[in-house]
C-alpha cells in the first residue's frame, strides 16, 4: 500500500529542521555571543546594564549591527548603578595584530578619560609587548578580553559552582574564625576565568558553594593573588 511522506513542516513537532539552521554569518554570532556576555558580566560587577539589553536576541542584534558589524559600532558604556559619575568603556577591536600604533590610535579616541574608572578591550588577535606597554601605562585601568572567551559565561557552566565575593569586613571574620593569616588561605589568580569576569583584585576572598548530592553542599573559600 502507497503512504503519502508528510510535509517537511509537520517533521519534529510542526517546524522543519532547516529553520533551525543559522544562515547569519559566524562572525556577527561571535559579536552577538561576546557582547552579551560582556553586558552581563557588567551587571554581576553592579554597572547599570537594561533588561532590554540582556534579552536582545540574534536577529534583532542582526537587525540593528548587520550581519557583518563594524567593531566601532559595537563600542558602549555605562555606570555603576551606585555612582553614575563612576563608568566603564567597552571597545571591540578589529582582527589586526594589535601593534603599538594601533592601540595608541585606539586610545587616543576615548574623550573624557577623567570620568572612567575602566576599559575592557575586546580582542580578535594577539597583542605585542611594545602595545601591552601602552596599555599598561594608560592612565586609565584597562583589562583585555580575547573574544573567544566571551563565547560562553564561564558563571552558568553546570560544573561551575555558585560564588560571591566576600566584603572587606566578612573577610576578616573568616580569617578571625578559623585563625589563620590572609598568605594561608588557598589561591586563586587574577588569570582565573571567575577572577578575570568579576574584576578581582589580590587580597579579596571567594567563597564557593559546591552542590554535593546527596548530602547537600559544602563551602570553600579562595583567596586572589
Amino acid at each position: 500500500m502507497e503512504t503519502k511522506s508528510a510535509p517537511a513542516d509537520n517533521i519534529y513537532g510542526g517546524s522543519c529542521i532547516t529553520s533551525f539552521i543559522d544562515r547569519g554569518s559566524v562572525e556577527s554570532h561571535r559579536y552577538f555571543l561576546a557582547r552579551r556576555t560582556l553586558l552581563e558580566m557588567l551587571r554581576d560587577r553592579g554597572y547599570a546594564v537594561p533588561d532590554s539589553e540582556l534579552c536582545r536576541s540574534l536577529s534583532d542584534f542582526r537587525s540593528s549591527f548587520g550581519d557583518r558589524p563594524a567593531p566601532d559600532r559595537l563600542r558602549f558604556s555605562t555606570h555603576r548603578t551606585t555612582s553614575p559619575t563612576k563608568k566603564i568603556l567597552v571597545i571591540f577591536c578589529g582582527t589586526e595584530e594589535i601593534r603599538k600604533k594601533v592601540i595608541l590610535g585606539i586610545l587616543l579616541q576615548i574623550v573624557n578619560k577623567e570620568s572612567l574608572e575602566k576599559v575592557v578591550l575586546v580582542l580578535q588577535s594577539k597583542m605585542n609587548f611594545y602595545a601591552k606597554k601602552v596599555v599598561d601605562e594608560y592612565p586609565v585601568k584597562v583589562e583585555t578580553f580575547q573574544i573567544t572567551d566571551l563565547l560562553i559565561n564561564v558563571t552558568k557552566h553546570i560544573a561551575q559552582p555558585e560564588h560571591e565575593i566576600l566584603t572587606a569586613e566578612e573577610k576578616t571574620k573568616l580569617l578571625k574564625a578559623y585563625n589563620i593569616e590572609e598568605n594561608q588561605m588557598p589561591r586563586m589568580y587574577q588569570t582565573d576565568a571567575i577572577a578575570r569576569y568579576s574584576g578581582l583584585k589580590k587580597g579579596q576572598v571567594v567563597m564557593f558553594t559546591h552542590q554535593v548530592p546527596p548530602t547537600g553542599s559544602a563551602v570553600t573559600y579562595r583567596c586572589v593573588v
